[in-house]
């Protein structure tokens, strides 16, 4: 079997077709670089099917390959997928400890310590007022400064009460916006089985979806910071997607299941949830301890009850000046004595210990979020240094690619050059 004349021609065409495809694929990089969550692709190359020549094609007698010039393999995406899964674990790690160290920053704000308005500020001024009150028994202005101090430190104990419930009552809201039909959950999922069909359809007719794939992987990486997520690979381009360790797949190629009962959130959900249902509510027990530990203590050494209540929503001061007294008999402070005593006990120190729990929980928190986000964005530089787009990079492979477009239409010239002599100029010798 010969070799047609033209031959030549499609070779030289098949690397001028190479060659701009790949032109291309550069351009598409250079357009993108600045897109987030974008991945570089690159033309991978490949030789066509040689032409099998038969025995006798060849001046020793022997048959030959002789080659066909370039295909296009394949558009790959240039994308490490255990750099994914290191990511997603710390994207989870890092939506936890933002959103805890947020929401414990407020509750720190809450207390205002130290400071002259905090509740410890109050309560020490109370026991004040009670030792300035046994020094002077029989003193009016004595006795409504106690009167005001008791009012003062029950408003903050309710103060502080309330603001914790409120933060309380705002992250369980948001646990639960994120939950919600119009949540984002919600709306990942369902573009995450509508990437699936779409991306195995492709797959499945020999494309490759890569912009596609972006995409998915992106809305992924959103998902993980939400909460725990688990991906399997479904084969023909589809996944199945698992969310929070609830029993169904989130996502099951293109079938979405929400809402559902997840039973190990982590991240951003799993703190919300801890912080509405677990932390907090702990928090308000300790001031409930405080409030039923002052009232206590003061009502059991004072005649008449000096605050109503046990709890820190509840405790008010029912002492009025008139009703106060300093001893059991005029001239005398035993009882003022006594209270001011409890300057420092169990309810002064159980305070304090709160505030101490408070402020290192925070600062743990706050300790965490630096770290998690610092190895966070160490994981992000490595992947953008294997996914993301180098300029420098893409203007060294435009210029390889344009030169060898202009030495594929050089052989196609030299080619048609030659065909032209064949063609035109065979049998006019001498004319």
């Amino acid at each position: 079997m010969g070799v047609s004349s033209f031959s030549g021609l499609n070779l030289a065409l098949s690397a001028l077709q190479a060659q701009q495809r790949a032109l291309d694929v550069t351009g598409h990089n250079i357009a993108n670089a600045g897109v987030e969550g974008y991945t570089r692709q690159e033309a991978v190359f490949a030789a066509r099917p040689a032409l099998e020549l038969p025995q006798g094609a060849l001046q020793s007698g022997a048959g030959a390959l002789l080659g066909q010039g370039v295909d296009i393999q394949q558009l790959r995406r240039v994308r490490d997928s255990f750099l994914d899964l290191q990511v997603r674990a710390q994207q989870l790690a890092a939506g936890g400890e933002r959103q805890t160290a947020s929401v414990l920053g407020q509750v720190e704000g809450l207390l205002q310590e130290p400071s002259d308005n905090g509740l410890g500020a109050q309560l020490s001024k109370f026991f004040t007022a009670w030792q300035q009150l046994a020094a002077n028994p029989e003193s009016t202005a004595a006795k409504e400064a106690v009167a005001g101090q008791a009012a003062t430190v029950a408003d903050s104990l309710r103060r502080v009460d309330a603001g914790l419930a409120a933060v309380a009552t705002d992250a369980a809201a948001q646990a639960t916006a994120l939950q919600g039909p119009d949540g984002p959950i919600a709306r990942i999922a369902a573009e995450l089985g509508t990437l699936n069909g779409a991306i195995t359809q492709h797959v499945e007719a020999g494309r490759s979806p890569n912009d596609l794939l972006d995409r998915r992987d992106a809305l992924i990486d959103q998902l993980s910071a939400i909460g725990q997520v688990s991906v399997t690979d479904l084969g023909s381009g589809s996944l199945r997607i698992s969310f929070g360790g609830a029993a169904v797949p989130l996502v099951d190629g293109t079938t979405v299941t929400w809402p559902q009962a997840v039973t190990a959130p982590g991240g951003q959900l799993g703190a919300l949830m801890t912080l509405s249902t677990t932390t907090i509510p702990d928090y308000r027990a300790r001031l409930d301890a405080v409030a039923s530990t002052l009232a206590s203590q003061v009502n059991g050494v004072h005649p008449t009850p000096i605050f109503s209540g046990t709890t820190a929503a509840t405790i008010t001061s029912v002492a009025t000046p008139a009703s106060i007294v300093a001893g059991a008999a005029p001239g005398t402070s035993e009882i003022a004595a006594a209270v001011a005593g409890f300057r420092g006990g169990a309810a002064h120190t159980g305070y304090a210990d709160l505030v101490a729990r408070i402020g290192g929980d925070t600062a743990k928190a706050n300790a965490g979020k630096a770290t998690a986000e610092a190895v966070l964005a160490q994981l992000h530089e490595r992947r953008q240094e294997v996914s993301g787009v180098s300029l420098d990079e893409e203007m060294t492979n435009m210029i390889r690619f344009q030169r060898g477009y202009q030495a594929a239409a050089r052989v196609m010239s030299t080619m048609d050059e030659a065909l032209d002599t064949l063609i035109n100029r065979t049998g006019r010798v001498g004319l």
